[in-house]
């Protein structure tokens, strides 16, 4: 504990001293969440490096994102505390194969869940998250088809609340995918009480038995107004913490995956350590950049997305 604490401490001063921002997603470890100066999912990180002032951009998430943050930030030095933090949604949708198939479709209006690389923002109309998909693909005229990319889950619950056909990249989330029902319906005869909210990436089957559906901020929302007392939280195990300290008396149950363990883990986002953070500060490595035809690209569907989510 000392030792965290300390370290704690120092990214704390090395902020101060190199007027760095902490980005931190939900996802990431309590302990660097408590560090950071602002927490939230895709939207709401999106939001903040494009409203920050700060000479440099610490990304406690994944590639995509702190990719995200520099397409929004030329000027601005955006550090990844580590760069093996990927995604299987973005490694299961190179822009080679997705430019192949768009150009199948040239009539389609293309909407890309911001879980991809700075290559297949590019080739988009539109970038959404799970907060705004909805509104998003709403914004699209009826008629327009629709390619949506790279999550099936998503794409399939967007496609069932808004009665639109879309054409869907066959993507998944390695988290989401793993849930497993058959232990979720035990959970449920355990805690009779409890209600269950669910990410959108799982598995319909999954969403099925939730009583809420929603991104990992309107999930934080949820447990907290709901007068409930009980929940059972059926996506990444790191929202958790948020839940804890915004509603202490309530009780949070991690939903199991298929593995031999209690909760489901983004073996991505738990790369972010307090010492990784740390170290990225000191260093300001490893740094990420981008060619800056691609980064102008990527940044028309980026934009309007934020536009569209006011």
């Amino acid at each position: 504990m000392a030792v965290a604490d300390d370290l704690a401490e120092d990214i704390k001063r090395l902020k101060r001293e190199k007027n760095a921002v902490l980005l931190a997603h939900y996802y990431v470890d309590g302990e660097v969440q408590d560090v950071a100066d602002f927490v939230g999912d895709s939207l709401q990180l999106s939001q903040a490096a494009a409203s920050t002032t700060a000479d440099v951009i610490v990304f406690a998430g994944v590639h995509f994102m702190a990719e995200t943050a520099k397409i929004l930030n030329p000027t601005r030095r955006v550090v990844l505390p580590d760069l093996d933090a990927g995604c299987s949604l973005s490694d299961g949708c190179p822009a080679d194969r997705f430019a192949a198939f768009t150009a199948r479709h040239p009539d389609h209006y293309v909407i890309s869940y911001i879980n991809c690389s700075s290559g297949v923002k590019a080739l988009s109309d539109c970038i959404c998250t799970s907060s705004n998909a909805e509104k998003i693909v709403r914004s699209v005229p009826e008629g327009r088809p629709i390619i949506f990319a790279p999550d099936r889950n998503l794409g399939a619950f967007i496609a069932k609340q808004t009665g639109r056909e879309m054409l869907l990249w066959r993507g998944s989330c390695i988290v989401h995918e793993t849930f497993s029902e058959k232990k979720l319906i035990a959970l449920k005869l355990r805690h009779p009480d409890a209600r269950v909210v669910a990410h959108p990436e799982c598995e319909p089957q999954l969403l099925a038995m939730a009583d809420f559906i929603g991104s990992t901020s309107a999930l934080l929302k949820y447990t907290k107004d709901s007068p409930a007392h009980q929940f059972i939280v059926v996506t990444e195990s790191g929202i958790l913490h948020q839940m804890r300290r915004s509603s202490p008396h309530k009780e949070f149950i991690p939903a199991p995956p298929d593995a031999n363990c209690a909760c489901n883990d983004c073996p991505f986002m738990k790369k972010n350590t307090l010492e990784a953070v740390h170290r990225s500060l000191v260093t300001l490595e490893p740094e990420i950049t981008l060619p800056e035809d691609l980064r102008v690209k990527a940044l028309r569907p980026i934009e309007r997305m934020l536009e569209l989510s006011v």
